[in-house]
């Protein structure tokens, strides 16, 4: 990491911040909370948002898990893949599909996928995170795609954990946060 680790004895912070940050990590810290903890404002906040968009949301949690972990390949965020990949296997998604999805995304997203990779609206899933990353401005073609399959909550659930999750690679990437050993 580009930054020290943050502790107790190098900055303090009020003890219920981080015992709430404790709480929703299970204990212990993260190398992202690590880095976050050198500003409390920040770590205060952080914790509520990515809380929410984390447990909080509606919307079917393997969509929004496969859409981040499109999110954490196209940014090279290596600390994002290692941690959603397996939260997209606990939502019901197969290792074939994570496989898929590399493959795709290393082919710079030029070929077909198959009905056995990914469905239909998997791939509509993809194509928005890919272009909200990517392109910044989504297409209305593949807005179109995310309108037939879901409603306005999720269409804004759904934007609301990729473009969370950008900024969080943003920050990884940046920072060079690494996942934990």
């Amino acid at each position: 990491m580009r930054i020290a680790d943050w502790t107790p004895a190098r900055k303090r912070h009020p003890e219920e911040l981080v015992n709430a940050i404790l709480a929703r990590r299970g204990g212990q810290l993260l190398e992202l909370d690590k880095a976050l903890l050198w500003s409390e404002p920040v770590a205060r906040g952080w914790n509520i948002f990515m809380r929410d968009v984390r447990h909080g949301l509606s919307t079917d949690r393997r969509l929004q898990e496969l859409g981040i972990c499109t999110v954490a390949l196209l940014t090279g965020a290596t600390y994002e893949f290692h941690h959603h990949a397996p939260d997209f296997l606990a939502a019901g998604g197969e290792q074939r599909q994570l496989d898929a999805l590399q493959r795709f995304i290393a082919d710079g997203m030029s070929g077909d996928w198959t009905d056995a990779d990914l469905t239909r609206v998997e791939l509509v899933v993809v194509q928005f995170a890919a272009q909200m990353t990517r392109d910044v401005r989504v297409s209305d073609s593949v807005f179109a795609a995310m309108r037939e399959h879901f409603d306005e909550t999720q269409v804004v659930e759904l934007t609301v954990a990729f473009a969370a999750y950008n900024m969080v690679a943003r920050i990884l990437t940046t920072l060079q946060i690494e996942p934990e050993t």
